[in-house]
């Protein structure tokens, strides 16, 4: 079979994971990311292009004869970049502009679930500040609200008390503090349960689950302080029963992709929706619409078929004819952050003890740069430290003796990765 020159668009953990499965694969020619960061420039040829600058990413593409592009991050998608490499006649996995929307509004995506059914909290979407505290007042806390558009996961807020609520909806909706994302608000009503990420390989009318993962948004310990990008995951997850499994394919999935064409926005490319597992059964918290960050770091690993042939069958319409593969080894990464994410925090710092570190661990690297022969920082989340093991005990031992190894100035991880599952 013909080889593949793909460009990957991104430059964290995520798109690490996704080049070190592509650079190991039979199809993948001329393999190039970007930006890219230190850590992919082992496995793929950096590229510094901004990750929303569609025109000159198609122009790049079309002079570099790349036959495959691989989008990892929702801004460019929300972009329309997937149209725009389609317009030129390159394929690009990830769904259209107008598919996008299902992560791109939250109150789309909303809007859509109660349109067909499909398990969610309740809600009601406002552009003004006064129906939408009228409404809240209406309701039994905590209280859930929600920038429409994309805030780089800084777009969900928990508020315990009507007070902080109040706040919530006047910093979004009144001070703009998320810019043009909060000109729109979702208000939903809090969903207690266990989180769960199902992510699915789509080519418009098929749904293929991969493995179910759990992250841990919590900066710290025990699930407490701020939400941040994802501080670690796990794979399997116990909780993910086959009946559970099954029923979320049967409620969820099938129904969307379902949805999804009746609109006329069919979708192809990753399908996320991050779940909480209620006492209800499984309700959609939110649907992304591409790999998740840290899951993929999780998945990826776990995957034995061909990435790259299960993308083109995909882009064929022709899921139904492939068998994708799992291997039965657990996986669980380990975020290592800098000091002060998720808020401010300092670049450069060097990291040391890389060199220290088995083979048989992975670490992606989420945040580096390369400076005068070394890795230094250049993210708030800099690396996630991967591990196979026979079960999730042995993976996390060995991830976490990876983690021991290497330091940089007042680095920060969680101790706690998949303790759910022990």
């Amino acid at each position: 079979m013909e080889e593949l020159n793909i460009l990957i668009i991104g430059g964290g953990g995520r798109e690490h994971a996704i080049a070190w499965k592509l650079s190991q694969e039979k199809r993948t020619g001329r393999l190039y990311c970007a930006p890219g960061n230190a850590g992919i420039s082992r496995v793929a040829q950096c590229i510094q292009l901004k990750v929303d600058d569609v025109s000159n990413i198609v122009s790049w593409a079309l002079q570099n004869k790349i036959d495959l592009v691989i989008v990892g991050p929702e801004l460019p998608l929300t972009l329309g970049l997937v149209d725009a490499l389609a317009d030129v006649g390159i394929r690009a996995f990830g769904p259209s502009k107008k598919a996008a929307e299902i992560e791109g509004s939250k109150a789309f995506a909303k809007n859509l679930m109660q349109k067909y059914g499909i398990p969610t909290a309740k809600y009601a979407v406002f552009t003004d500040r006064e129906s939408a505290l009228s409404f809240a007042r209406g309701m039994k806390g905590p209280w859930v609200v929600k920038a429409d558009g994309l805030a780089a996961g800084k777009g969900v807020l928990i508020c315990k008390t009507i007070e902080d609520t109040k706040q919530a909806i006047e910093e979004v909706l009144t001070d703009k503090s998320l810019g043009d994302a909060g000109k729109k608000i979702v208000i939903e009503e809090f969903l207690e349960g266990e989180e769960l990420s199902i992510l699915a390989f789509c080519d418009g009318k098929t749904a293929i689950p991969m493995v179910p993962a759990q992250d841990h948004k919590q900066i710290f310990d025990g699930d407490q302080g701020p939400n941040t990008g994802g501080m670690g995951a796990y794979s399997p997850v116990p909780l993910a029963t086959p009946a559970l499994l099954q029923e979320i394919e049967q409620s969820i999935l099938r129904p969307i992709l379902q949805a999804m064409e009746q609109e006329g926005k069919p979708y192809c490319g990753v399908l996320y929706p991050g779940l909480m597992i209620t006492a209800e059964g499984p309700k959609v918290l939110e649907f992304n619409a591409r790999f998740g960050d840290p899951e993929t770091q999780v998945i990826l690993p776990r995957l034995q078929t061909d990435l790259v042939e299960i993308i083109m069958a995909a882009l064929d319409k022709r899921l139904t004819e492939i068998q994708v593969k799992w291997q039965d080894q657990s996986c669980i990464t380990v975020v290592m952050a800098s000091a002060g994410y998720p808020g401010a925090y300092q670049k450069g710092l060097p990291i040391r003890g890389l060199e220290r570190i088995p083979p048989d661990v992975l670490v992606f690297h989420s945040g580096t740069a390369f400076r005068e022969e070394e890795f230094v920082t250049a993210g708030g989340r800099v690396l996630s430290v991967t591990a196979l093991g026979k079960d999730i005990k042995e993976a996390k031992a060995k991830a976490y003796r990876a983690v021991e190894n290497i330091h940089f100035e007042g680095c920060q991880y969680r101790r706690d990765i998949a303790h759910r599952a022990n």
